[in-house]
């Protein structure tokens, strides 16, 4: 069998440009790396194709004729990956199409019914690698579909859904791909290669904007630190990369677990050897000594949910008060040489112009490095989803293309979705200004800070002077919002 695994080319710019970091898409190379070895599989990260879909999925699928495509999306790719499953079926109609991701794992009731079913064959609900495995042998005469977990098949034309399965031990899974099998390549942040790494699944937090739970349940699975350490040894002798992203949605929450993990790395005494990690704010304001040996390791830079400075806004997001931990993690962060780029929410029922602007305050305040700004998203089967829609605060409920968490699907009870829109962009101007990157990260990347300090910034400067100068706050921000509505669309994939 030959098996093609593609991930979405939609981006979204909230920290900086989106061609300026491009991360291999580690869920396919995971799934891809654990389909049996007498099968051909194939990697395909369309983020690095952006500007012709159509004419490189031609030329690859006419060259390989693969047996099984598989697309992987999140909600806000769903329309992307839509246009090329019907693209695929009218270059090769033999072929096979099953989606996976989070929002096929969501939503698959609603897709078997929506026109597009016509364009799927499968659907995979939750971790992929075990139930895509079987469902490549099936297609081959050595598994049966109606035993595959997790697994949604046609009979007749119409859908049918197996139980889901089991959350997978991570110990059995097989390395994901990184080598030729891997077809687009060029993964970088600013001028440095990079590549993705996972050493657990899972989190047990209770936010209640996030989905999380529907692909594991409330879990925390870890790979054991051999195999961490294989996928380290891969990374930096095999694909060169001296930067690993750490892709766990919360790494930390076994603080015992990450210090030894940490000593390991130490010990292998990789040199220049970068990682950058997302963490919650309570495990690194409250473990210092954890934070201290991931410094050691080559923890460089970490990314902190600090969501808001508002008591009552957390208490809503199911964070409980974490504005005294955000402050501590933040301090740890620095004392042990890591950049913290802080997460921020905005768009809450209570809030108005004021507490947008104090919100961005009191992030200026904490001092973090960056800020990864959102709107409160409305994500599908979330608490936070029925809760707003209880109070009749969403205003876009079924354009999932814009469910980013770049624009503003809700209102609050003092400003109309538009009017959030602008004070979550405008205040970001007026109260964060020009980013200034700090003296470690300068020390770090000389070379692209110095380009971004001292060419870049002047130039923009001087192009947004005149362009306020010409259009006001307003007019600059309406340039803004026609800029992010041509990002990710895809001229050869109109019509699809």
């Amino acid at each position: 069998m030959k098996v093609i695994l593609i991930s979405m080319p939609d981006v979204v710019p909230v920290i900086i440009h989106e061609t300026a970091v491009h991360f291999p898409n580690h869920g396919i190379a995971s799934v891809g790396g654990n389909i049996d070895p007498e099968h051909d599989v194939f990697l395909i990260d369309l983020i690095r194709k952006r500007r012709s879909i159509k004419k490189y999925l031609t030329r690859q699928i006419n060259r390989i004729k693969p047996d099984l495509i598989g697309l992987s999306a999140m909600a806000w790719q769903y329309d992307t990956c839509v246009k090329i499953a019907h693209l695929i079926k009218e270059l090769r109609p033999e072929v096979k199409i099953v989606i996976g991701g989070y929002h096929a794992t969501l939503m698959h009731e609603k897709i078997a019914r929506a026109k597009e079913a016509r364009w799927i064959d499968f659907m995979i609900r939750g971790e992929g690698e075990e139930a895509c495995r079987r469902l490549v042998n099936a297609l081959d005469g050595r598994d049966d579909l109606a035993d595959i977990g997790s697994l949604s098949y046609k009979v007749d034309g119409r859908f049918v859904h197996n139980p889901r399965s089991g959350n997978l031990d991570l110990a059995k899974l097989k390395p994901p791909i990184r080598d030729k099998r891997r077809l687009t390549w060029g993964y970088h942040i600013m001028y440095s290669r990079i590549e993705v790494l996972e050493t657990s699944r899972g989190c047990t937090r209770s936010c209640n904007f996030c989905s999380m739970k529907h692909m594991y349940g409330r879990s925390f699975r870890t790979y054991p630190i051999s195999r961490v350490l294989a996928d380290l040894d891969d990374i930096y002798y095999n694909c060169k990369s001296r930067w690993a992203f750490i892709c766990d949605d919360n790494m930390v929450l076994n603080p015992k677990r990450v210090m030894e993990l940490c000593d390991a790395i130490i010990a292998r005494n990789y040199k220049n050897l970068t990682l950058v990690v997302q963490a919650d704010c309570i495990s690194m304001a409250t473990h210092e000594d954890m934070v201290k040996k991931m410094g050691e390791a080559g923890f460089k830079s970490v990314f902190l949910g600090i969501e808001n400075g508002s008591k009552k806004n957390l208490s809503t997001a199911g964070k409980g008060d974490i504005v005294a931990a955000s402050k501590k993690a933040i301090e740890n962060c620095h004392k042990y040489g890591m950049m913290v780029i802080g997460g921020l929410i905005f768009g809450f029922p209570e809030d108005d112009e004021d507490s947008i602007r104090e919100n961005y305050e009191f992030f200026k305040s904490i001092g973090a490095d960056a800020a990864y700004c959102q709107i409160l998203t409305p994500y599908p089967k979330t608490g936070m989803r029925a809760q707003l829609l209880e109070d009749g605060l969403i205003t876009n409920t079924d354009d999932l293309k814009k469910y980013n968490g770049l624009w503003a699907n809700v209102r609050t009870r003092y400003l109309d979705a538009d009017e959030l829109q602008y004070q979550f962009w405008y205040q970001r101007q007026v109260v964060l200004g020009w980013w200034n990157p700090p003296a470690s990260v300068r020390e770090r990347g000389r070379i692209w800070t110095g380009i971004w300090r001292f060419l870049f910034k002047p130039y923009l400067k001087l192009h947004y002077r005149r362009v306020m100068k010409k259009y006001g706050w307003r007019g600059r921000y309406q340039r803004e919002v026609e800029r992010w509505e041509r990002m990710n669309h895809f001229k050869d994939l109109e019509g699809y």
